[in-house]
C-alpha cells in the first residue's frame, strides 16, 4: 500500500519556551500515524517577563525574534497546514495584544490565544494518539511554564479537562528568582500549589485512573534527571513519589540551582526544575500519585492531530 505523506507544522507559544514540531500523515488502514521531521526549540522564558501583569520587553523581544526564525522555516507552507498556539503566559498578559500584532506579522502566520480547557483537550488528543492500547482510565498531567493541564480520560475520550493556574516558570519566578533555593521557599511554594489542585482533585478522585501519563517537558525532564541520577526505588521507571523526594534533598543542599550536579540535567532547564519539581510533588501528593510515565509532547501531537484530521 503506498504511503500518503504531507507536511504539517505546530507552533506552541509556551510560557517556559516556544516549540515548533514539523510532522507527516502517515496513511495506514483506515487511519493515519503522525511522524515527527523535525522540532525546534527557543527558550523564550515569557513567563520570566512578567512585569505588573504584562509581558516586559526583553521577553517581548525574545518572543519575536524566535518566531522570526520559525517562520524562516515555514516559508512555503501553506495557512491550512500550520496552526499556532499561545497559552497561559500570553493568555493572562495584559499587553497580549501588543504582543501577538507583531508575533503574527514574525512567524506569517494567525496565531490562536487558546483557553485551558481547550489546551487541555489537545494535550490528552495528543497523548491518546500516541498511547494506543486498552481502554483504561488515564490521567494526564501537564505541567507548562505558567499552568498545569489535568485530564482524566479513556481511550481517545476527554472526560474532565481542568487548567490550574501553577506552572514550573511561575513558582520559579516567585519563590527561586536568580535560582536561589531555601528551604522556606520550597516549602512555601509546594504549599501553594496543593492549595490550587485541591480545588479540583475530589471530581477526579471519585472517578480514579489506572495510568497516570506526564506529557510535558517538565515530566520528561524529571524522569530523566531521576533515571539519570539513579534516584528512584530499584526495578522502578518514570517519576516515581520516592525519586521526587530524594530530588528535593539534592535541592536543599545547595543554595542555588547552578550548584547542583545533577546527570541529564541540561544547562537551560536548570531555572524551570525547582518549579517543576516543586509543582510535580505536590500533583503526586493531592492526587495520591506513585508513580507516572513521561510520554511525548502531548499540545503539539494534539495540535497537528487536528490539522491532519482535516485534510
Amino acid at each position: 500500500m503506498k504511503e500518503d505523506v504531507s507536511l504539517f507544522a505546530a507552533v506552541d507559544l509556551g510560557s517556559n519556551a516556544f516549540r515548533m514540531m514539523i510532522g507527516q500523515s502517515v496513511r495506514r488502514n483506515k487511519g493515519f500515524l503522525i511522524q515527527e521531521v523535525k522540532t525546534l526549540r527557543e527558550p523564550v522564558r515569557l513567563a520570566e517577563g512578567f512585569d505588573g501583569g504584562v509581558l516586559d520587553e526583553l521577553a517581548l523581544d525574545r518572543g519575536w525574534q524566535a518566531l522570526a526564525r520559525f517562520g524562516k522555516k515555514l516559508r512555503g507552507f501553506e495557512a491550512g497546514r500550520v496552526r499556532a498556539v499561545a497559552t497561559s503566559a500570553v493568555r493572562d498578559a495584559d499587553n497580549a495584544q501588543l504582543f501577538l500584532a507583531s508575533a503574527e506579522r514574525h512567524l506569517g502566520f494567525r496565531i490562536d490565544v487558546i483557553s485551558g480547557h481547550e489546551e487541555a483537550r489537545l494535550v490528552y488528543a495528543g497523548v491518546a494518539h500516541t498511547i494506543q492500547g486498552p481502554e483504561s482510565m488515564r490521567l494526564v498531567v501537564d505541567i507548562g511554564g505558567g499552568s498545569t493541564e489535568l485530564i482524566l480520560g479513556q481511550g481517545a475520550q476527554p472526560l474532565l479537562t481542568e487548567s490550574i493556574a501553577v506552572g514550573s516558570g511561575t513558582l520559579g519566578a516567585r519563590y527561586f528568582p536568580g535560582g536561589t533555593i531555601s528551604p522556606a521557599a520550597l516549602q512555601e511554594a509546594e504549599r501553594v500549589a496543593i492549595l490550587q489542585f485541591e480545588k479540583v482533585a475530589r471530581r477526579y478522585r471519585s472517578q480514579g485512573w489506572q495510568q497516570t501519563i506526564g506529557s510535558s517537558g517538565t515530566a520528561r525532564m524529571l524522569a530523566k534527571v531521576l533515571k539519570a541520577n539513579r534516584l528512584n526505588d530499584v526495578g522502578q521507571s518514570g517519576i516515581t513519589y520516592g525519586g521526587l523526594l530524594r530530588l528535593s534533598l539534592r535541592l536543599l543542599e545547595v543554595k542555588s540551582v547552578q550548584q547542583l550536579k545533577l546527570a541529564g540535567l541540561q544547562p537551560h532547564r536548570h531555572s524551570i526544575l525547582p518549579g517543576g519539581l516543586v509543582a510535580m510533588l505536590a500533583a503526586f501528593k493531592v492526587f495520591g500519585i506513585s508513580q507516572m510515565e513521561p510520554s511525548e509532547p502531548g499540545l503539539r501531537l494534539g495540535v497537528l492531530h487536528g490539522l491532519m484530521c482535516k485534510h
